[in-house]
């Protein structure tokens, strides 16, 4: 399971995958373990609500935007494994925020949401051949390996978290 080739997935997801500073997949998700059980738990619910500027996410919004987030990666992962023909619809994280009502939800009940389904994630992942994991289909128009959707995921998450670094703490 190792780094995805350059070409593999569009150029944009270069700055999550330059993120990730495993060479192997399923060590990158175990080197996130601690992030995805700790950093957020560490979060009070008191700046859950908090938004660093006007029409800004708020930190619920924003873990929020990882999971599901995660969710259509994963799901992307495993439609290219099986050798999906048509090209996966993309989608605008932005509606997706403002639809998903994650501000009526608790810090606690998100977080353990994301700890619920990374393990689902790594399963998948750990599920896939190294054949299956150099697949590859279209999501948005643009071709992605099922190796580069994986580091995508993880990356995403070392993304969002200096945010909120930066940011929101």
């Amino acid at each position: 399971m190792s780094r995805p080739q350059s070409g593999t997935y569009p150029v944009y997801f270069d700055k999550y995958i330059s993120l990730v500073n495993a060479d192997d997949l399923i060590s990158a998700f175990i080197d996130q373990r601690e992030l995805i059980g700790g950093f957020f738990d560490s979060i009070p619910e008191s700046k859950a609500d908090y938004a660093y500027a006007p029409g800004k996410w708020t930190l619920k919004q924003l873990l929020q935007h990882i999971i599901d987030t995660e969710r259509i990666y994963a799901y992307r992962a495993l439609s290219f494994s099986r050798n999906e023909e048509q090209s996966l619809p993309g989608f605008d994280e932005n509606a997706y925020a403002i639809s998903s009502e994650a501000d009526s939800r608790t810090w606690n009940n998100l977080c353990g949401e994301l700890k619920q389904l990374r393990t689902s994630t790594e399963l998948l992942f750990e599920s896939f051949t190294s054949l299956q994991l150099e697949k590859s289909g279209k999501a948005n128009g643009n071709p992605c390996t099922v190796i580069a959707a994986g580091f995508i995921i993880v990356g995403h998450v070392y993304h969002h978290q200096q945010i909120v670094i930066d940011r929101y703490l």
